[in-house]
């Protein structure tokens, strides 16, 4: 077989990765399954051996396939998980705990949800000092969950508060808040009960890529979160999915129609 010219002036190994990618999706090899060799690749198609390696580099930066050293180039295995990043309270109800929709949502999947905490005191970013109300780099408390979902990498989520309503409290623990932070707000006379989110897409720095195992040209979905209640904003929460095992859902309406 031949790669078909046609008039785009693509190179041949884009051509080669757009057929490659065409029979992916068609399902021609299942999710796991291995990709031709490289000489069968070149036969096929009828080009060269860099021809082939230059495609198959394409998909690689793309996260669909992976090399494995002695062993061949396989699809990836499809491991997407849903996370409801906003679902539907009762009216006029606080927002529903994060740590508790991720433990069952991970649950419900028939799946294990671990979480490691971080805390630190840091320097403001601009965008997130201008949600708090507050300035540049001033300091704000960060508690950090590294999510994983059956010991895979999954989410980074950082909640970003003013110092001077989470600095000593529960909320600084390097651990678990019973009931979730939530209720440390409420107690605190903060209850959330509004919230507008952000949601932009990037590509990762290299920790994060190497924290989360991401493929070169695998981005990452950012989701910021900034939540209130009547005297104004509490705090800013941005979790960080990776692209390629993360699908975040949004419930709107009375959910009648859907369950």
């Amino acid at each position: 077989m031949t790669i078909p010219r046609g008039t785009a002036p693509s190179p041949k190994y884009q051509q080669l990765a757009a057929d490659l990618r065409r029979r992916i999706e068609a399902g021609e090899w299942a999710g796991g399954g291995r990709l031709p060799v490289e000489t069968e690749l070149e036969e096929h198609y009828g080009v060269a051996r860099n021809t082939v390696r230059l495609a198959v580099d394409v998909l690689v930066n793309e996260g669909r396939v992976a090399r494995v050293q002695g062993k061949g180039t396989y699809l990836r295995e499809p491991s997407r998980h849903d996370h409801r990043v906003y679902a539907r309270p009762p009216r006029r109800e606080p927002l529903a705990p994060s740590g508790e929709v991720y433990a069952a949502e991970a649950a419900a999947a028939g799946r294990r949800l671990t979480v490691d905490f971080e805390v630190a005191a840091v320097r403001a970013r601009r965008d997130i000092a201008a949600w708090l109300g507050l300035r540049p780099e001033e300091t704000v408390m960060m508690r950090r969950q590294l999510c994983r979902v059956d010991q895979e990498p999954y989410a980074i989520e950082e909640s970003h508060y003013r110092a001077g309503l989470a600095a000593g409290t529960p909320l600084m623990n390097s651990g678990p808040v019973p009931g979730g932070d939530e209720r440390i707000l409420a107690q605190l006379g903060r209850t959330e009960t509004s919230a507008t989110d952000h949601l932009t897409a990037r590509m990762p720095a290299p920790a994060e890529a190497a924290w989360f195992g991401l493929g070169p040209g695998v981005p990452l979905l950012v989701n910021t979160r900034i939540s209130s209640d009547r005297r104004g904003p509490i705090r800013v929460v941005e979790t960080r999915y990776a692209a390629d095992r993360a699908r975040l859902l949004y419930e709107l309406g009375d959910g009648t129609a859907n369950g």
